[in-house]
């Protein structure tokens, strides 16, 4: 009980925080939109049917990935700029596990993204919100947002040790965007980027939204969210532990 109350406290207190963020309301739905109507007018001069909703999730996972990244990256830096990254690292728990619910905020607050956007197509592109399968919509959604949080642990574990990993949330973006094939199909792709689509979980999160929405097999993505997502937690405890050691013995926990 102690584990899911700091789960549920850390949550609640960095979603408030984000709340209040214009970078992050930025992020979440006001660039999705953009991104969306691109999208939309793209489609429709190339004269196709049917793929105004299968744009529209793409759009809006494009917002939760960017909120994910940059949030779970920078939620380090920004205590070390605070100066309570000590604190979080001398605290009892894991920082795996304090950390963890920091990252699952960010995870959610970009899940406003898609919302946004399929809000934003339905109004103004006229997209169809009929859903084949809305029960495992809703499943495939919360699997991929936690999926998504626990891939961000991983990212900033990184920020321990390295307090420029900055650039290395600005280079994940687009490649994520694009293997991912959250706007255009990775078979579009060369082969040999094809293991890489299958390591990441916002693949198979798209495909399991996509599935769920216009119809097709959604267990074998979804349960593959999970599986990925179980792999970043793990990798995240990992990471934690060396980078917290490694940073302790070359002194540059600290911003001074």
């Amino acid at each position: 009980m102690s584990v899911l109350r700091q789960i549920w406290t850390g949550f609640a207190m960095n979603l408030k925080m984000l709340g209040t963020s214009g970078f992050f309301l930025l992020t979440s739905v006001l660039q999705p939109v953009i991104f969306a109507t691109i999208a939309f007018y793209m489609f429709r001069s190339g004269h196709r049917s049917g793929t105004l909703l299968y744009t529209a999730l793409g759009a809006g996972m494009m917002g939760v990935w960017s909120t994910t990244l940059f949030g779970s990256g920078g939620m380090i830096q920004w205590q070390r700029w605070q100066g309570t990254l000590e604190l979080g690292v001398s605290a009892p728990p894991p920082m795996v596990l304090v950390y963890l619910p920091f990252s699952l905020a960010n995870a959610v607050t970009g899940a406003y993204a898609l919302a946004a956007t399929l809000l934003w197509g339905r109004i103004a592109f006229g997209v169809p919100l009929h859903l084949a399968h809305p029960w495992l919509f809703v499943a495939a959604l919360l699997a991929t947002v936690i999926a998504l949080g626990l891939m961000g642990l991983v990212l900033a574990s990184t920020f321990i040790l390295y307090r420029y990993a900055n650039a290395l949330a600005n280079l994940l973006e687009y490649p994520v965007w694009i293997a991912s094939g959250l706007v255009f199909s990775t078979s579009l792709l060369p082969a040999w980027t094809r293991p890489i689509s299958w390591a990441l979980p916002p693949y198979w999160g798209v495909l399991a939204l996509r599935h769920a929405a216009l119809g097709g097999e959604v267990w074998l993505p979804l349960a593959m969210v999970a599986l990925l997502g179980a792999a970043s937690v793990t990798i995240a405890a990992v990471t934690f532990r060396v980078f917290e050691h490694l940073a302790r013995a070359r002194a540059t926990l600290s911003l001074t």
